[in-house]
């Protein structure tokens, strides 16, 4: 049954809500918090989920943790069933301090799918949840991080290359159109992004190229798309920062649900999303 704020009562313990949560492609949840721990997952589908400055983009093979507090939002590149378990402090074992990807291929994914069963008794979801938790070890990925310059020439540029990163141009061209030398724009990207112009050019194109990639694009297309002259060259690239190949990293062993569903109205999404 549910409490008059919208959380689920099973058994003697009053916790928050699983929802499954069904999203057209390119739909989006405005960036909210919540009071409980969450863990966020595709049961079809890709979730592009964004803290702060960092995006992951999550296939079905793995999920993310957002700890309690932690200001996030959410996008479906494709239409996607969202999978979002919430979770008190009080019932959970895990001290991770900051957003965890976690494998949600093989057991996890299943027990994810029993946890958003409403008909659970209180002691059957706290042996679930037991094992859930020893399920939760960090994979060891890497984030792109994109934070943008504030100087305005710098920001200018930025925008330019977000809006199409396949643009060539280099600093020198790029300076004569928002009025700076290369010299300026190369200090104002390393100073107010932390990394050097080519960097985060790398960095937009690929983190343009893994939606891509999570909807089964190839290589060889994704790479024209984003700008790349080769596959060579982008699959390179992408191992360079991300630590593995694109096919490694969207290996898909994909989550069956349970046919019990609970969508929230548009209305509610951001709010629990």
């Amino acid at each position: 049954m549910m409490s008059p704020n919208g959380q689920m009562v099973a058994g003697d313990h009053l916790v928050p809500l699983a929802l499954v949560i069904e999203l057209a492609a390119s739909d989006h949840l405005d960036w909210h918090a919540h009071d409980q721990h969450q863990l966020a997952l595709a049961a079809q589908g890709v979730l592009v989920m964004a803290v702060g400055d960092v995006t992951w983009v999550l296939p079905r093979s793995r999920a993310l943790w957002i700890p309690s507090g932690i200001r996030h939002a959410v996008t479906a590149s494709v239409d996607t069933t969202m999978l979002s378990l919430y979770v008190y402090s009080s019932r959970c074992p895990l001290t991770f301090a900051a957003p965890t990807v976690v494998a949600a291929d093989g057991l996890l994914g299943g027990l994810a799918s029993h946890l958003i069963r409403a008909e659970l008794s209180g002691a059957e979801r706290g042996r679930a949840e037991a094992v859930l938790w020893d399920l939760m070890t960090p994979l060891p990925v890497t984030t792109l991080s994109m934070p943008v310059p504030a100087d305005e020439r710098a920001r200018g540029v930025a925008d330019g290359l977000l809006f199409d990163v396949t643009d060539q141009r280099t600093l020198a061209s790029w300076g004569r159109a928002v009025g700076a030398s290369a010299r300026t724009l190369a200090r104002l990207f390393a100073a107010e992004t932390g990394m050097g112009f080519a960097q985060w050019r790398t960095n937009a194109r690929l983190s343009a190229a893994l939606p891509l990639l999570a909807t089964g694009v190839g290589a060889g297309a994704v790479a024209r798309e984003v700008g790349y002259a080769t596959p060579s060259a982008f699959i390179a690239a992408f191992h360079r920062e991300i630590g593995t190949t694109p096919a490694q990293y969207f290996r898909d062993d994909g989550i069956e649900l349970e046919p019990v569903r609970s969508t929230p109205d548009a209305a509610q999404r951001p709010a629990r999303a």
